[in-house]
């Protein structure tokens, strides 16, 4: 046989090898199931997004389930206007945006240090970081209300921003300080060859080398701070500085709130995130897809 008939024949010989993964029974079960899960996750919000542009009387005459016979702004504009949402609305992006870079910037100092910096007694340090990240908000939120209020920070957005800084920096600390143990020792020796110092260093080869990683902890952080509820409902009393996730639990219980009204508290509370999470998707797609080359 002839080398040229030999690769006429190998594609021929592949064709059922594909068409058969293509037939494979399992590989549709579990696009089925994905589709199932999707699904489930979804429906929920959409049944929120149909009744918040449905009329109290609509609702009340089709039930929860049926389409919007016409689509009523009325209750999003009313509990937008009820609770001063705009400033709530600030509150939580102001919250969430400074604490997510404090806790990076705090994380890739720690981490420095740790994982390559190597510093005595690392374990231990790395230890006390898992520690407090497992400890629960319940056990913390005695000892940190009585240190807000000796310094003064109590019903103040500083308060909540330094305590979600601390909690989120100790997970970050000690996902980076894994990542930086392995970093490349080519590109450390390079820049202590070039005459850069620990600081330089940092700045100019670490951070950019792990710029994916940060992506997804920055990501994270403001998504994981958006949606906290314990401890701003605990510290921040007043209405000027509630949070969005505090203004909606407040409101859950009030006798004006109808059921249209809270299905459009719950889409405008939920959007913000959603809507950041969907522009950052990409980064975290990277994020995720550079720790599994590494």
């Amino acid at each position: 046989m002839t080398v040229t008939a030999v690769k006429n024949a190998a594609p021929a010989s592949e064709e059922p090898v594909k068409a058969a993964k293509h037939r494979n029974p399992l590989r549709f079960g579990v696009l089925i199931g994905l589709l199932v899960l999707l699904l489930l996750v979804v429906a929920p919000l959409l049944v929120v997004a149909i009744n918040a542009v449905k009329s109290p009387s609509d609702y009340a005459s089709n039930g929860p389930l049926s389409l919007p016979g016409h689509l009523y702004w009325d209750g999003i504009v009313n509990f937008w206007n009820r609770v001063n949402f705009g400033q709530k609305l600030w509150n939580s992006f102001f919250t969430s945006l400074v604490v997510a870079v404090l806790a990076v910037v705090v994380s890739i100092l720690n981490a420095y240090a740790l994982g390559i910096g190597r510093v005595k007694g690392r374990i231990w340090f790395l230890v006390f970081f898992l520690v407090a990240n497992l400890l629960p908000q319940e056990v913390l939120v005695y000892p940190l209300y009585y240190l807000s209020k000796q310094v003064g920070l109590y019903d103040s957005l500083w308060s909540i921003i330094i305590i979600f800084t601390v909690i989120q920096s100790a997970f970050g600390t000690y996902l980076l300080t894994s990542v930086y143990a392995e970093f490349p020792t080519e590109l450390l020796d390079a820049a202590s060859v070039d005459g850069a110092g620990k600081w330089r260093t940092l700045w100019r080869v670490v951070v950019p080398v792990s710029r994916p990683t940060l992506g997804v902890l920055f990501t994270f952080f403001f998504i994981w701070t958006w949606n906290e509820f314990f401890l701003p409902l605990v510290f921040l009393i007043s209405n000027d500085n509630q949070t969005v996730p505090v203004a909606l639990g407040v409101l859950q219980g009030d006798r004006l709130m109808d059921a249209t009204t809270t299905s459009a508290s719950a889409l405008i509370g939920i959007l913000p995130a959603m809507l950041f999470f969907v522009i950052f998707q990409r980064t975290l797609t990277r994020g995720i897809t550079a720790g599994a080359i590494k």
